[in-house]
């Protein structure tokens, strides 16, 4: 018997809503009072917010598993089914959503150091990028989710979508690294071509307007550039959660919570990101379990492969991908340029 979601839209659009304003709150908080003048994001400053945003996203976490050990006996919907294991479950799919997220989300940080580097950003103007980049993504995540959610209600396309995470795992295990080159970019290109782009950065703007005529800055530029990987980025991800829950919910939420310690999480990392030279493999590895999750293991399991063997299994192909990348020295000595 197939279990019907637990946490509906239409009962819990106020949750939605009520998260959503939440998050709003403290971006508007962080911006508008932490942030509010330019300045250059050092380590210190950057681990403190990378504890932060997890600390909070674990708390919720922990919210979430009281509150629905309180609500999933009271639906009428869920009569005779194992309450306390059910908010158990949900929990460890949120946290384990949560950790494909974060996982996932390190491969823009590599996007964000060649973007940066090549438009030439100044330290201290990238947290206001990252910053619009971010509230972005969330908007682009929030379609990619509501689209999930209907689309995953047929087999044959979650059956797809899996197909889709495994060949995507297996390409990243094949594929040679290619060094990433804005320039080449059509958007890019695109841009420059069809808009007045000024030659230097004009401080923290993202607009300017010189006799009249209005241009855009390199931030805009950059900004844009960032805002299109993490649509890319999102077509792996987004499914890759879905294999791991059905709840539009905790997709939602674990999504939320990734991307919004992703600017701390650059900052902290940005010096070092290019030691990490074996998590690609990890992540490849991730995506191949998860697609082989969504079009086989979930069946093959009675319908749900157990999370907590999952959360396992995706943190034991991080960790490995992330120890073998500072514990074996690299054979190759040149000097990074």
């Amino acid at each position: 018997m197939n279990t019907p979601l637990l946490f509906p839209f239409a009962d819990y659009w106020w949750f939605y809503a009520s998260f959503t304003a939440f998050i709003l709150s403290v971006l508007a908080l962080d911006l508008g009072v932490f942030h509010r003048h330019a300045h250059v994001v050092k380590f210190k400053e950057a681990l403190g917010w990378s504890i932060f945003w997890v600390g909070l996203a674990l708390a919720f976490g922990w919210g979430f598993y009281q509150y629905a050990q309180y609500a999933l006996p009271l639906d009428p919907r869920l009569a005779g089914l194992d309450h306390p294991v059910m908010a158990k479950n949900a929990a460890l799919e949120y946290l384990t959503g949560f950790v494909v997220e974060k996982s996932l989300a390190v491969d823009n940080l590599f996007v964000f150091v060649v973007i940066f580097n090549f438009f030439g950003i100044p330290q201290h103007y990238q947290h206001r990028v990252l910053f619009y980049g971010i509230i972005g993504a969330l908007v682009f995540r929030i379609i990619f989710i509501a689209l999930g959610a209907v689309l995953m209600q047929y087999e044959w396309v979650v059956i797809g979508f899996g197909i889709f995470l495994i060949l995507t795992g297996l390409k990243i295990f094949l594929s040679k690294d290619k060094p990433l080159d804005p320039s080449t970019n059509p958007v890019i290109r695109f841009l420059n071509s069809h808009l007045r782009v000024t030659k230097t950065i004009e401080g923290q703007a993202l607009f300017v307007k010189h006799n009249g005529l209005l241009y855009v800055t390199p931030l805009f530029v950059a900004l844009v550039f960032i805002e299109l990987c993490d649509i890319v980025f999102a077509v792996d991800s987004v499914p890759a959660i879905f294999a791991l829950t059905k709840e539009p919910l905790i997709v939602f939420t674990s999504n939320v919570f990734a991307i919004l310690g992703l600017r701390a999480m650059y900052f902290m990392l940005s010096g070092v990101v290019h030691k990490f030279r074996f998590l690609k493999y990890g992540l490849g590895a991730v995506l191949v379990f998860v697609g082989l999750k969504m079009a086989w293991l979930n069946e093959a399991f009675d319908g749900k492969f157990p999370i907590l063997w999952s959360l396992v299994i995706i943190g034991t192909c991080v960790g490995v991908a992330v120890a073998a990348s500072l514990l074996i020295p690299e054979k190759d000595k040149k000097t990074e340029a």
